[in-house]
């Protein structure tokens, strides 16, 4: 009998211990879970950007994902950041399975027809990254010339107005990595990506003698901004939070430990 009726209470507990948890958590069709404690979101990125999100073992990090978790807890919230590749990216947040995705999204009019932007927190550029010893001095220069892009970025937009939409000699790839290395192996002439990121490759990798160049002319000023479902209530939230972490001095912090500059931060709010 003793061991029947312990057998009896054990099971009791934890059924009693399985229910409690059930209430300690929510989980919404957005992603975003509800705790007792806070509330956590699901953030989606592409960690092939570095330095704004890229992978050290099997952790996301870079000064994207700084700025969201900075961001994220001003707002009152607890993010979980995700990397699921550069197009997963819309598609969960058009279909509202993720909260916010945050990953070096420029802000056009294209993007703001389906999606909802926060304010601007960062200024970018498009930048030419070739050999050292190539004669290509600006973007009019690209032409004729077999160049890599990373798949739907403004890169190859860029690079599609100079060259032409349907032009056989854009190579889009997945993601910017694959992009450099068919530079390097010869198979393009020269990448078209933001300043940051070409810069950053540059500065890391010496002995591959590459080198950036800069037109303005061919490439005009971009501005990044997190990314929402259409409609999303978290927009004027997270807006209200990214002035927040400007005013605090959290942002010029972040940014100079990724960069060791300070941000410009009088032309991010002129955008606003």
């Amino acid at each position: 009998m003793k061991k029947v009726s312990f057998l009896m209470f054990a099971m009791l507990s934890l059924l009693l211990i399985l229910t409690g948890c059930g209430k300690d958590k929510e989980v919404s069709t957005a992603g975003k879970e509800e705790e007792s404690d806070g509330k956590t979101l699901r953030i989606v990125t592409d960690a092939n950007y570095a330095p704004f999100e890229f992978l050290e073992g099997d952790k996301v990090v870079g000064f994207d994902i700084d700025f969201i978790t900075a961001v994220a807890k001003e707002a009152g919230y607890e993010p979980k950041v995700e990397s699921i590749g550069w197009d997963p990216i819309f598609v969960e947040i058009e279909s509202k399975r993720a909260d916010v995705a945050v990953s070096a999204i420029t802000v056009n009019d294209e993007r703001k027809q389906t999606y909802d932007f926060s304010v601007p927190y960062f200024l970018s550029t498009n930048k030419i990254l070739v050999p050292e010893k190539s004669d290509i001095k600006s973007g009019n220069e690209l032409k004729g010339k077999v160049i890599a892009v990373q798949t739907g970025t403004t890169g190859q937009a860029a690079v599609e107005k100079l060259l032409g939409k349907n032009n056989k000699n854009i190579k889009k790839f997945e993601n910017n990595n694959l992009a450099i290395q068919e530079l390097l192996k010869g198979g393009a002439a020269a990448v078209v990506a933001d300043n940051t990121v070409v810069e950053e490759y540059v500065k890391n990798n010496p002995d591959q003698k590459l080198k950036v160049v800069e037109d303005s002319k061919a490439f005009k000023e971009e501005f990044y901004g997190l990314m929402f479902p259409k409609g999303s209530e978290l927009k004027p939230e997270f807006d209200k939070a990214v002035n927040a972490v400007y005013e605090n001095g959290k942002y010029a912090e972040i940014y100079k430990e990724w960069f060791g500059t300070d941000p410009d931060l009088e032309t991010l709010k002129a955008q606003q």
